[in-house]
């Protein structure tokens, strides 16, 4: 057997080092992609909003981890916490773990309406699928409808309720009984209830990887109305949304709506450890599980982990005591005030949209017009499949802000940092953003800016 590579080693790897192990054991077509745009670079400290490179360099996180980092990078009261249930027993069945029935019982106050029983995993896909599993028992019905555009996930339950064929095709068949609906129609949704067969609706308060899309007002609460008057279950998926994110402790709440499932996930640990929790009111909780011979019918070894829980109920302290809801929701009105006053100064901004510290801005592909003709239509293909990549390694590789292009629409560059970010970082990420704009105000030139900084970052590269 070859010598195994200690810690001590792993923590000296330079940044060719890593793209060169993640290449050969991880992940080639990730290390491709990452370079292509500078976005591999090897990043040894973050604190807050900032996060340090190998060379001393201070970036400016405004993607916090897809909405996993609400409380920043390493946040020290999550730390505290940790430090203080080591040594306790992390993984122990043979007990009850008591950090995890003090989690259930702040989520149940933090969450809307009579949501109750908490079931602890360790993501986000993972509570999907207890969700899914948790409305057919509880129902006796099989079919879950979900919306397009929308995404809950890659595991094989989640991804079936995902609305995003590249994610589904390799994979398919999907599991049966899943059934798309248009997002942001009732009439829609409507049309798939009346049979009254329904088990669940699935559906993002926002979709995030859709591409930062807010729907009408109203939805979400006809939704609810729709799913109590066909006897279908609710489940909002707050996985991105929640934990003040919007502006709200959950996004349901900007419409007073309550759920019969909620799941979350993300940043409930803290950004230090992988959490994730589906709460179910106790009607449905009880016909899905409420009896011995029902209640180890859906279990995680890793599920309510010591550290996880400690985590969790240090997060979800860190969010009430410092009003991170309310401090989203002013610097998020801030923040799209100004975007759409940047939307109204460059025609490569197709739309400003969002919601509290969520918020996405779609640029356009350039299909049709002038260049589009002259290119053959390399312009709009480079709008359609680059153009948030490139604003995003713009920002990157020129102002050392750090964000990303949402899954489901590449056009999406999403702003999401840390709620703790202030009023200047904000300020500052939107003057570097005016300053690419001002210099690459065109699908074409933002295209040629992404390549010659591509180019360059490879000649760094080599030189290194």
């Amino acid at each position: 057997m070859d010598r195994l590579v200690t810690l001590d080693q792993a923590l000296e790897l330079n940044r060719k080092q890593v793209r060169d192990k993640y290449k050969k054991y991880v992940n080639p077509g990730l290390v491709t992609m990452m370079g292509l745009l500078d976005f591999d670079k090897r990043f040894v400290k973050a604190s807050g909003c900032e996060v340090w490179d190998q060379d001393g360099n201070i970036y400016l996180d405004f993607l916090g981890g897809y909405g996993a980092l609400n409380m920043g990078h390493n946040p020290e009261p999550v730390i505290d916490a940790l430090n203080r249930v080591m040594g306790s027993p992390n993984i122990l069945q043979a007990s009850l773990n008591p950090f995890a029935s003090v989690l259930a019982e702040n989520l149940e106050k933090i969450t809307p309406g009579d949501l109750k029983y908490s079931f602890f995993c360790n993501s986000g896909t993972e509570a999907v699928e207890a969700a899914l599993k948790m409305a057919r028992a509880s129902t006796g019905k099989s079919t879950i409808l979900y919306c397009d555009n929308s995404f809950h996930g890659k595991s094989f339950g989640s991804l079936s309720v995902t609305g995003r064929e590249k994610y589904r095709k390799p994979f398919q068949p999907t599991l049966p009984g899943c059934i798309k609906v248009e997002y942001d129609s009732l009439s829609s949704l409507e049309q798939h209830m009346s049979a009254g067969d329904v088990a669940a609706v699935i559906v993002e308060p926002v979709q995030g990887e859709g591409g930062i899309i807010v729907p009408k007002q109203g939805y979400l609460e006809g939704v609810r109305a729709l799913c109590s008057r066909y006897g279908a279950l609710l489940i909002a998926d707050e996985i991105q949304t929640g934990l003040g994110r919007t502006g709200k402790i959950f996004a349901c709440e900007h419409e007073r709506v309550v759920p019969d499932i909620m799941c979350i996930a993300k940043s409930l640990g803290g950004g230090m450890v992988p959490v994730g929790a589906c709460i179910a009111t106790e009607e449905v909780y009880s016909k899905a599980y409420g009896n011995m011979e029902k209640c180890l019918l859906h279990t995680s070894t890793f599920g309510g982990n010591s550290l996880a829980m400690a985590a969790g109920i240090a997060a979800i302290e860190f969010l009430i005591k410092n009003n991170l809801s309310e401090k989203a929701a002013e610097l998020g009105s801030y923040a799209l005030e100004r975007l759409l006053e940047l939307k109204s100064r460059y025609s490569i901004i197709k739309d400003v949209r969002g919601k509290g510290l969520m918020i996405g801005i779609e640029f356009a592909s350039g299909e049709g017009g002038v260049l589009d003709v002259l290119s053959g239509g390399t312009a709009s293909k480079l709008g359609r499949e680059y153009i948030g990549a490139m604003v995003a390694g713009e920002l990157l590789n020129r102002h050392r802000i750090i964000t990303a292009y949402t899954l489901n629409n590449p056009n999406v560059i999403r702003f999401e940092p840390p709620l703790i970010i202030t009023r200047e970082q904000v300020d500052y990420m939107i003057h570097s953003l005016e300053s690419i704009l001002e210099k690459n105000n065109s699908v074409y030139k933002m295209a040629i800016s992404g390549i010659k900084s591509s180019v360059a970052s490879k000649l760094r590269g080599i030189k290194a």
